[in-house]
């Protein structure tokens, strides 16, 4: 039996791996210091699970925690850009600064290899569409600057140390378990919850701006492959990990409207700093190298999304449920 770790893992992604390693029958060991993770994400897990209640900042102890482990899955990290336009000192201390300690802990270990949770901020505003991992990264905020100069950590470890890395470009994940009370959490769950409660929600910008919208379920396929993949066909390498499809925000609502039963209108807002307009993913090398297929599409994952939700307003308030029709 592998023992895997995952970092961040109260938090939204972090906490679906644990539930699918453990479904799996993995030791899991996990690590989250609640700064954005949610202990009730991990309900069930405790018990099955070796936690540790840390910071990756926090080296001596991390590198204890990864004595005897296969396969870290890293996901503790400022996953916001806004957050880290307004405070990049900070961003960076966990984002690039953490993950070179979990590199380094790993290596000292004798870990098998690291899967980093990158992101398609790297490639920042272009209009070469779809995005391919050849193209030269082009940031245009501190959280894609960090999350590059994180990926560049894991290949230079893997060349000069030995240790296995596989990096995954996230594009918009979405799914149960995405905290909408953050500020900076991503706008599907931040819909999803004001439409049940009745309230029109808020996009930034005209609403034309696209996203290659992921259902989580997706990503942690993409991450139990990229742990086991043959390292001649991934170590050192960078996979994109989306659908292929962009779905602009105005048709996110009125796709939303439609599951929800929903006749409010959309407001609109000015656009934030750091955002881009169009963001697609060329899968293809996923495809091949992964065997990565995204099962559940936008429509679905959108469905099992709010259904979600709905279990969850209902055991707060039975009057959420029927909030919208």
């Amino acid at each position: 039996m592998a023992v895997y770790l995952v970092t961040g893992a109260a938090g939204f992604i972090g906490s679906s791996l644990v539930r699918a390693l453990l479904a799996r029958g993995e030791s899991v060991r996990a690590l989250d210091n609640f700064d954005a993770g949610k202990r009730e994400n991990l309900e069930g897990a405790f018990g099955r699970t070796e936690f540790e209640e840390m910071d990756i900042l926090e080296f001596d102890r991390l590198s204890r925690f990864c004595q005897g482990v296969d396969y870290v899955l890293h996901h503790a990290a400022i996953a916001s850009v806004p957050l880290s336009v307004a405070e990049p000192a900070r961003t960076h201390d966990v984002n690039l600064t953490g993950s070179l300690n979990v590199l380094r802990a790993a290596c000292d270990a004798g870990v098998k290899r690291v899967v980093f949770a990158a992101s398609s901020a790297a490639y920042g505003e272009t209009e070469i569409q779809p995005m391919q991992e050849t193209m030269l990264p082009a940031p245009v905020s501190p959280y894609g600057v960090q999350k590059v100069a994180g990926e560049l950590y894991m290949k230079c470890f893997t060349q000069a140390y030995g240790l296995e890395t596989v990096c995954l470009r996230y594009f918009n994940i979405f799914g149960p378990h995405q905290d909408p009370g953050s500020p900076y959490s991503g706008v599907i769950a931040k819909f999803i919850t004001q439409m049940l409660a009745g309230e029109s929600p808020t996009v930034f910008g005209d609403g034309g701006q696209s996203r290659d919208f992921t259902y989580v379920e997706n990503v942690v396929q993409a991450n139990l492959a990229a742990a086991v993949r043959p390292a001649r066909d991934v170590a050192g390498q960078c996979f994109n990990i989306g659908t292929g499809r962009n779905i602009t925000l105005n048709h996110l609502f009125h796709t939303l409207c439609e599951i929800i039963h929903f006749d409010g209108e959309l407001k609109y807002a000015p656009l934030r700093a750091g955002d881009v307009r169009q963001s697609l993913a060329d899968i293809s090398r996923a495809r091949q190298a992964l065997q990565y297929v995204p099962d559940v599409d936008f429509e679905e994952g959108l469905k099992r999304t709010v259904a979600w939700y709905r279990g969850r307003a209902a055991t707060a308030s039975p009057a959420l449920v029927n909030a919208g029709h």
